[in-house]
């Protein structure tokens, strides 16, 4: 039911979103050079690599690590990119994600191929079996602000409380935290 469930609303979002899209890609293509999408090497479900899209919001000459560990992040963004940050409209290219079956709509975030300790952790504690998600339960607990073990015990408490009203209830809570900027450190 899931899987039917993210196929039918991200082909949905797809068709709705079309518009702002196209515009985010223009602006993004305009605004600094290089592609319009960033494609990055994220750890899937079982620890299986695949490649997710995001609107470019980081210069082409960006270390490839997750953003907390750059000295310094805010001069790596593109004119755009704090925009496309804080606002989540770097995410949404993710809706190919969920449409190929690599991401759901709820999980816990996709690990970089490098984040060793964060697979690490996830795996010893089961959560590797889980689909990715474009939001999850650790997401709208702090997002950027969580340190990795705490990141993996909301998404160890996610893989045993999940269920689809609580698919449900995780969805409805981020679009306010979206609309919050709330857990956004860059």
């Amino acid at each position: 039911m899931k899987r039917l469930f993210d196929f039918t609303v991200a082909l949905f979002a797809t068709v709705i979103l079309v518009v702002p899209v196209v515009v985010v890609a223009l602006v993004v293509r305009f605004t600094s050079p290089g592609p319009v999408l960033y494609w990055s090497e994220r750890v899937g479900r079982n620890n299986r690599i695949f490649r997710m899209p995001k609107f470019r919001s980081m210069r082409i000459d960006t270390p490839q690590v997750a953003t907390h560990l750059l000295a310094d992040p805010a001069t790596y963004l593109t004119p755009v990119g704090s925009f496309l940050r804080r606002s989540s409209l770097d995410e949404l290219p993710q809706l190919w994600s969920i449409l190929t079956g690599d991401m759901s709509f709820v999980g816990p975030r996709p690990a970089l191929f490098n984040q060793h300790d964060l697979v690490a952790l996830r795996t010893e504690r089961g959560v590797h079996v889980l689909t990715p998600g474009l939001t999850g339960w650790a997401q709208i607990n702090g997002r950027d602000e969580l340190s990795i073990p705490e990141k993996v015990r909301l998404d160890e408490d996610y893989l045993r409380r999940r269920s689809f009203m609580f698919d449900l209830q995780i969805l409805f809570m981020t679009f306010f935290r979206v609309a919050g900027r709330y857990g956004v450190a860059h």
